[in-house]
């Protein structure tokens, strides 16, 4: 019977060929010159999954096997698709890559049980509210209309990416403690950093002129809370006044109502904020059922420029459905699917509150960030700064949501470590 590491390690290797695969394609595209440089790259880039899959059969040989393959193979897509629109990010994602990776490492080697993070709820949580503070102080960097950066010269970080990890930790702490109280009865005192949330959500909204962040935080919040509490009243009551305060907001705020009226009716914007989510659409039904082929779309002009603005970032799935059309497109939104089925399984599988409030928040900030970009790419929501987990360009994301491995691994190995105990207890 093959264990977790090793079914772990041959999917790793199916994930490098494939990737391999997808690269060395788009590279003979955009080149029209046979050369090993693909697969040199892919190469490299299955050694990196396999020099990572080592540690962690070393430090948490028994966590779950599908996480890593998941992840890589979304990576892997990702720098792919990077490649195929602007090849020269293609260079500074991989390296952001490495550096994940390394993170990933020094993460599950120095932390090991996730429940330290437990003692620390308070600073982890104060920590990641003063991060976004200074994203939305003058310290913060204005970009396309929203205020998500930092900027240090030659590197820009979006801090909101990792803040969702440590707000996450925090309200996992929070709510194991206070559960009871909060399902048994109405407690102002212990509703109180709860109804801050809402107010910070809401600030963030206005602050940082982004729809997506807020959204993320927020619906994230609400559904840790219900799971904590089993009271449907919890959400319901903070959707509704969310949306009474989003409303308040599209009044106050000209971007986020720019945004909400391109969503509404790109074609009547008087000016050319339509153009992008417009091309976006253009595209997805250029690649039809089976899509152009990898790296044959028309994706980029002569002149370098990309046809839809900004498309290895926001709008990258776009271009995934033009190239590999809707099957393809499908095929990438099941990775996505069963990246989100193995976290909300591993928060399922788990004996204490703190690990099934962790996992199953990190797996729901995970499927949200996801819906929310595909959701704006489709119109089926408004068009937030949000990026795809692991496929959009971006190092801030990549690190993040590679962080968010390595605390699902942390937790999934310590689950089946206290169920073996269990077990061998009563054997």
């Amino acid at each position: 019977m093959a264990t977790p590491r090793l079914r772990e390690a041959f999917w790793l290797v199916v994930v490098g060929l494939a990737v391999t695969a997808a690269y060395g394609t788009v590279f003979l595209a955009r080149s029209k010159v046979l050369s090993a440089d693909g697969l040199v790259w892919g190469g490299a880039f299955l050694v990196l999954l396999l020099a990572i899959h080592l540690v962690v059969r070393r430090v948490l040989p028994l966590a779950d096997p599908w996480l890593l393959p998941g992840a890589g193979l979304l990576t892997g897509i990702g720098i792919t698709m990077t490649y195929r629109i602007k090849p020269e990010l293609a260079g500074k994602q991989t390296a952001w890559f490495v550096v994940a990776l390394v993170l990933l490492a020094l993460l599950i080697t120095l932390v090991r049980d996730h429940h330290v993070l437990e003692r620390y709820k308070y600073l982890i949580g104060a920590s990641s509210v003063l991060v976004l503070l200074i994203t939305v102080s003058p310290l913060g960097k204005e970009i396309n209309g929203s205020r998500l950066w930092l900027d240090f010269g030659p590197m820009q970080i979006q801090p909101g990416e990792f803040a969702k990890l440590g707000i996450v930790v925090f309200l996992a702490a929070y709510l194991r403690e206070n559960r009871e109280l909060l399902a048994m009865r109405f407690s102002p005192k212990h509703l109180g950093p709860l109804l801050l949330f809402w107010g910070a959500s809401l600030g963030l909204l206005v602050a940082m002129n982004d729809f997506g962040t807020s959204l993320l935080f927020f619906g994230s919040f609400l559904l840790l809370v219900y799971v904590a509490t089993g009271r449907a009243w919890y959400p319901a009551a903070g959707l509704v006044s969310f949306i009474a305060g989003a409303a308040a907001v599209y009044r106050i705020a000209p971007h986020v109502r720019s945004r909400f009226d391109v969503w509404l009716d790109p074609w009547a914007t008087s000016d050319t904020s339509g153009y992008q989510p417009l091309q976006a659409l253009f595209a997805m039904a250029d690649g039809g059922l089976l899509g152009r082929g990898l790296g044959q779309a028309y994706v980029v002009a002569e002149n370098g420029a990309t046809i839809i603005p900004d498309a290895q970032t926001d709008f990258v799935f776009a271009v995934i459905a033009n190239e590999l059309g809707f099957i393809g497109a499908v095929a990438v939104l099941m990775c996505f699917v069963v990246f989100s089925w193995r976290g909300f399984a591993i928060a399922a599988e788990c004996r204490d509150g703190f690990s099934k409030l962790l996992a199953f928040g990190l797996a729901a900030v995970f499927a949200m960030q996801s819906l929310i970009i595909v959701g704006g790419i489709v119109r089926l929501l408004p068009l937030t700064g949000q990026t795809l987990p692991f496929v959009s360009y971006g190092g801030s994301s990549l690190l993040a949501n590679w962080l968010l491995v390595g605390l699902l691994l942390m937790v999934s190995h310590h689950t089946r470590v206290t169920a073996n105990r269990e077990q061998a207890a009563t054997a």
